[in-house]
């Protein structure tokens, strides 16, 4: 059984305005109180308004489930204590003139240094899924295999439709905001891992980026863990629907595992191609077309049942088919919560969408 674990990260608003407050280290320090929150599992992010946290290694989908739960409550509790909420989506939905402050520490101020404006509207959330795999080797047949699935990922998962109070016209805005990192985007298609680890070594050589910390390609190598790690995916608003996409990434880290072994060949994609994929897939989520890893444009029902039909081997296996298919079943018929914010918004103003979005965040 493959395992895996999932990091999250989450903004911190007054309950009022839905505007990002500073409060990520008394939230913090008031969630390490309690028994059941690990120090480790609870982390802090860039900017002053975020909290991250990561599940332990996880064999089976019902306890990554319960993990998120478990810390998105805690969180909760600890927000709430400190007159704020934590909400789970991608982009500060409203932001102030001031920016929020840089966590202090030495990483942090060096990139608000070397990018003061990036860091400031740094403001987005992520979700991102470690699975294990035997060693970097096969790690990096992996990512030559699952980054033409990139894009559909980006398109299911969009939770990030507004910004500064407005419709960005994206499903997923977070995506747009982090393609503009020097390293960003779908990862490249590597010649085997000293090809990996030579091209790695070439961007620190040259000062661009500082640390592998800064490879924010949406699916790399984890350093330090045995994993990849794909991070391409919104933060999800409901912790369910993050436990769905935890099931079809490690699908299709055990089909891409299978596939080496068994001498398939990798699917071949150019990096223009998926990068227009993935760009058109944050711009549309599910509401339109989306092109398929072979570079036709196709319904989203259809890619998304092709990825299913893939990796069905592997979720079944796993004993992931039902949840999966059930969690999956139910986002084709209510679609991306980038749609369910736009609705609340629309239908309520401000304080709909504050609902919306303090209340599923902690949904069971």
């Amino acid at each position: 059984m493959i395992t895996i674990g999932v990091e999250e990260e989450y903004l911190l608003v007054d309950p009022a305005s839905c505007l990002p407050v500073p409060l990520g280290e008394q939230v913090r320090a008031a969630a390490g109180l309690e028994p059941i929150v690990d120090g480790r599992e609870v982390q802090s992010e860039l900017l002053q308004a975020q909290v991250e946290v990561a599940t332990p290694i996880c064999t089976d989908l019902e306890e990554v489930g319960g993990h998120l739960l478990r810390l998105r409550h805690a969180l909760g509790d600890a927000a709430e204590k400190n007159g704020c909420r934590i909400v789970a989506c991608a982009t500060a939905p409203y932001r102030e003139a001031i920016p929020v402050p840089v966590t202090e520490q030495a990483r942090y101020i060096a990139m608000r240094s070397q990018a003061p404006q990036l860091v400031a509207e740094q403001l987005v959330n992520g979700m991102h899924v470690h699975s294990a795999v035997p060693d970097r080797e096969m790690g990096v047949a992996v990512l030559n295999r699952i980054r033409v699935w990139l894009p559909a990922l980006v398109a299911m998962s969009a939770n990030s439709p507004l910004w500064d109070g407005k419709d960005t016209g994206f499903a997923s805005w977070r995506t747009v905001i982090f393609g503009r990192w020097p390293v960003s985007g779908p990862p490249p298609a590597f010649d085997g891992l000293a090809d990996h680890e030579k091209r790695v070594r070439t961007l620190l050589e040259s000062g661009v980026i500082t640390d592998t910390g800064q490879l924010y390609w949406q699916a790399r190598l984890s350093e330090r863990y045995p994993t990849v790690e794909v991070r391409c995916a919104d933060v999800q608003l409901r912790a369910d629907t993050a436990v769905m996409f935890a099931g079809i990434v490690r699908g299709l880290v055990a089909t891409a595992i299978r596939d080496e072994k068994a001498g398939v060949p990798a699917p071949s994609c150019s990096p223009e191609l998926l990068q227009a994929a993935n760009w058109h897939a944050a711009r549309h989520g599910l509401s339109g077309l989306l092109v398929d890893p072979e570079g036709k444009a196709r319904s989203a029902g259809d890619v998304l049942c092709m990825l299913i039909d893939i990796i069905t081997p592997a979720l079944d296996e796993a004993g992931d088919t039902r949840e999966v298919t059930s969690l999956l079943h139910r986002l084709l018929q209510d679609g991306t919560t980038a749609d369910q914010q736009r609705r609340a918004l629309a239908e309520g103003g401000l304080p709909a969408l504050t609902d919306l979005l303090v209340t599923e965040t902690v949904a069971p």
